[in-house]
């Protein structure tokens, strides 16, 4: 009877999970805060709260979080991540200071503790890869010149969790100074052996791991990614970390195979984790911190705009793909969530798993906006800054240089030198030059008399021959 009920709670949770996913997709929006929504409502204190196996579901949830970090490794190579280290470092110490900063300043005015504190800026720091992956496919600026360092900038936090998740595991976990800074560094000693090796010896691994057969790719790679994770969380340095250098350890088509064939249940074990953390969030809890929630979201938006608009500028990215970059780093999601949830199950403090969820909410919702609007937006308040005379007098300016110069003379005032004034005095001239030569022009006048001559000279020439009569006369 037990295992028939399990049966049905479970069904009803993934039939439940694949509706949600399915609606997300319908609109075109992240479906994580979906997931969190189910497990707040079918949670302890929710709107419909049932009793389902919480050992498998938190086993289902562990999983869903070492998958999520094996399929971000396998989104990179080790020179891929050496690279960008080496060249984009300076973004991410900006990205840092900007943005977790302010998390850990708001847990320690909030009175938590350093623990927490130190808990919060990781929440507020990294960014959600798979929701920023998602926005620039879904905009179709995964071409664009400011995609490249959006995802410099993912890498290196991405990089920065294989440092950052030790340090959280052995602060929760409540070892002395001495024991947190042996944890560290086996932490970094793990990864940078795992990067050399990577580096030195990947493809030998993958060709170690490759193979045709799907079933057997599929058995080996999760195995594979089980057993380190496993042997990392009992060395204190995180299963997640563990997960993600496996994934950066393989390349060439074991990646692409393996991340083809882990996919689905990347996706499946993922969607379990969120819902186990909504689980285990009451809801009441979340109202009494959702104005400090919200206040810290509103200042890390404009941390994370300000560090992309940085480093597209530092780039030599435009104007607007400055905007367009800061816009796309706003959301976050899984990472903050997993980070948070070490924390919940450590019992650090009780207000944070409901902080957490509440901010994670509103950016995962607030995200894909400000990747559509902070470039339009930007640009109006900036043409409103911009002062309206220079503006017209720029646009006249031009204006009078596209249109033709008949048309430009009388638009721009300080053109009437390319009329030429000196060309007055140079009308005067030509009948100097012919005044002598008409000299003898009186003279002939008595010939002129005659009325064969007057008549074959067009009456328009003849005009100023009478005006220059009386002057001869008086000459005489």
């Amino acid at each position: 009877m037990h295992s028939a009920v399990f049966l049905i709670e479970f069904g009803a949770i993934i039939l439940g999970l694949g509706l949600l996913g399915r609606l997300a997709g319908r609109f075109q929006f992240s479906p994580i805060p979906l997931y969190l929504l189910a497990g707040l409502a079918f949670g302890k204190g929710g709107l419909l709260p049932f009793d389902a196996s919480d050992e498998f579901v938190a086993i289902g949830a562990e999983i869903g979080v070492i998958l999520l970090l094996l399929m971000l490794g396998l989104e990179y190579t080790a020179s891929d991540l050496v690279s960008n280290l080496k060249t984009q470092y300076p973004a991410g110490l900006v990205d840092f200071a900007l943005n977790a900063l302010p998390g850990a300043a708001a847990a320690l005015l909030l009175g938590w503790g350093p623990v927490a504190a130190v808990v919060l800026a990781g929440v507020t720091w990294i960014s959600s890869s798979g929701v920023i992956a998602k926005v620039l496919g879904d905009l179709g600026r995964l071409g664009n010149r400011e995609t490249p360092v959006i995802l410099s900038i993912l890498v290196l936090e991405d990089l920065a969790m294989a440092v950052y998740l030790p340090i959280i595991t052995a602060l929760l976990a409540g070892v002395g100074l001495a024991a947190g800074s042996a944890t560290l560094a086996i932490a970094l000693g793990v990864a940078g052996a795992v990067l050399f090796v990577a580096v030195r010896y990947g493809r030998l691994i993958s060709r170690f791991v490759s193979s045709d057969d799907p079933e057997k790719l599929l058995l080996v790679v999760l195995g594979l990614t089980l057993l380190v994770a496993g042997i990392a969380q009992q060395l204190q340095v995180s299963a997640a970390v563990g997960a993600f250098l496996v994934g950066i350890a393989l390349s060439g088509e074991v990646a692409e195979g393996a991340h083809t064939l882990l996919s689905p249940l990347r996706d499946l074990f993922a969607a379990v984790f969120f819902v186990f953390f909504g689980l285990h969030t009451d809801p009441n809890s979340i109202p009494p911190v959702i104005l400090p929630a919200l206040a810290l979201a509103v200042v890390t938006t404009f941390t994370k705009i300000a560090t992309g608009h940085w480093a597209a500028r530092r780039a030599g990215i435009g104007v607007k793909g400055r905007w367009r970059a800061g816009g796309t780093l706003v959301a976050r999601g899984e990472f903050s969530i997993v980070i948070a949830g070490l924390a919940v199950t450590a019992g650090v403090q009780p207000q944070l798993g409901p902080f957490a969820t509440a901010y994670v909410l509103i950016l995962v919702v607030i995200g894909p906006l400000t990747a559509r609007y902070t470039e339009p937006v930007a640009a109006y308040f900036i043409g409103r800054r911009t002062p309206m005379a220079p503006a017209s007098q720029s646009a006249a300016v031009l204006e009078s240089v596209s249109l033709p110069v008949s048309a430009a003379v009388p638009v721009a005032l300080p053109e009437p030198e390319p009329v030429q004034t000196p060309e007055p005095p140079r009308k005067p001239e030509p009948p100097k030059d012919p005044g002598p030569a008409k000299g003898p022009e009186p003279v002939k006048e008595p010939a002129s008399a005659t009325d064969p001559l007057d008549e074959t000279v067009p009456v328009p020439e003849t005009l100023p021959g009478p005006a220059r009569d009386p002057e001869s006369a008086d000459r005489v």
